[in-house]
């Protein structure tokens, strides 16, 4: 067991600590929540809750999307063991096991085969997660010298198609949210954008991107709406809600499309998320240093909004380490992530493995109690921060060139 963590706060972490702690929330969600699907060898796939066996599995909802974020978690773990040197004891879960990369693939192919033998779900933004996340772990894999299956082609290829049917002029542009086609959000066009703009479709992806500044950019926010559907009368209305994840993908894109005009909204939203999205840390540690921030990023509940956080400190650790933006706006994206990451940690249940609470905020002893049951969002979400924080170094804030996707 573990014992409670009283060291210093994030400014004094080492790079080495963050990669420790992500390897332990790797250890921990994959060894709790995948399983293989239906006993297929070559698959794998996570459990929405832990405890559970496998015929509760398949008559819960399975949630294509947080698989999604799965996939995009153990990319980060094949990340770091390739930092590592991409030997079998860099591996996240010790030489004998696969490497994260593997792990990735099968989960991939579980991901197929549970969703009835295709990629293809009613929801765009379900879609365009796993988009995201395989790009990521084909790039992996040509690193590693792996290269991936013609499935991976084949995911692109579908998925596009998808993404170039959702996204229409309908409502002035923007990407459907569903196959109903009568709203279009953030949540769908944000992650489309960000993968039009990695596959090379620039163009596509600023279109998107100009939309979601003239339709759901609250100028008094310095934020982005959820979405906007036409009402009977043929009138736009706006679903006003700001949610956390939504600011993510949108920063994403910003970033990979560059240009002034899109790295000056990439900077005005990470102040907007500084003074808008962020809630009282919790008591600072004893032995931390002056100054260290009393904010950390608000999180949101159970279920699908378990991984919204996560979701946003992915790509606010992207704007730390891009050396295009002022310093001090990387400086505040890297503390905002630093600090969640430090309030998971210091809040998580031990026993038997690191168990993160759904509130960055509150301890898990008060979220998740011992005998409740614990939801893979959630896990994922608290994993996500810790492998966001593990990419930021001493040397992160001065002088970066821009981070690989």
């Amino acid at each position: 067991m573990t014992s409670p963590d009283t060291s210093p706060a994030p400014a004094n972490r080492t790079p080495d600590d963050w990669q420790a702690r992500a390897n332990e929330a790797a250890r921990a969600v994959t060894s709790r929540f995948g399983r293989r699907l239906m006993f297929l060898p070559g698959t794998h796939l996570g459990s929405v809750s832990w405890p559970s066996n496998r015929l509760q599995n398949l008559f819960r909802p399975w949630h294509y999307w947080w698989q999604a974020h799965y996939v995009d978690c153990l990319v980060d773990a094949g990340r770091r063991e390739l930092g590592n040197g991409a030997t079998p004891a860099a591996r996240f879960n010790g030489p004998g096991n696969p490497s994260a990369g593997k792990l990735a693939s099968r989960l991939v192919t579980g991901i197929r085969l549970r969703n009835a033998f295709t990629f293809v779900n009613n929801y765009y933004d379900d879609m365009a997660w796993l988009g995201l996340a395989t790009l990521r772990l084909q790039d992996l894999a040509e690193e590693t010298r792996k290269p991936g299956r013609r499935r991976n082609a084949r995911v692109r290829k579908t998925l596009t198609l998808q993404f170039d049917s959702a996204s229409t002029e309908d409502l002035g542009g923007g990407t459907f949210w569903s196959k109903k086609r009568d709203f279009k959000n953030t949540p769908a066009t944000a992650p489309i954008a960000l993968y039009y703009a990695r596959t090379g479709h620039q163009a596509k992806a600023q279109r998107l991107v100009d939309w979601l500044n003239a339709v759901l950019f609250d100028q008094a926010q310095g934020l982005y709406r959820d979405g906007a559907r036409l009402n009977a009368a043929g009138e736009i209305t706006l679903e006003n809600t700001i949610y956390t994840y939504n600011q993510g993908p949108v920063l994403g894109a910003l970033l990979e499309l560059g240009g002034e005009e899109n790295l000056s909204r990439a900077a005005t939203v990470i102040r907007a998320v500084d003074t808008h999205l962020t809630v009282p840390a919790p008591a600072v540690p004893p032995g931390s240093s002056p100054g260290v921030r009393t904010s950390i990023l608000r999180c949101d509940g159970t279920g699908d909004g378990g991984l919204f956080t996560g979701i946003l400190c992915r790509y606010l650790a992207l704007a730390a380490l891009d050396a295009r933006l002022p310093e001090g706006t990387r400086t505040t994206a890297a503390e905002l992530v630093s600090a969640t990451a430090e309030a998971f940690w210091a809040g998580r249940r031990t026993s038997g493995g690191p168990i993160f609470s759904v509130h960055a905020a509150q301890p898990a002893s008060a979220t998740y109690p011992a005998g409740a049951a614990v939801e893979l969002s959630t896990q994922l979400q608290a994993w996500m921060v810790l492998e966001a924080a593990a990419t930021l170094g001493p040397g992160a804030i001065s002088g970066a060139a821009p981070a690989a996707p």
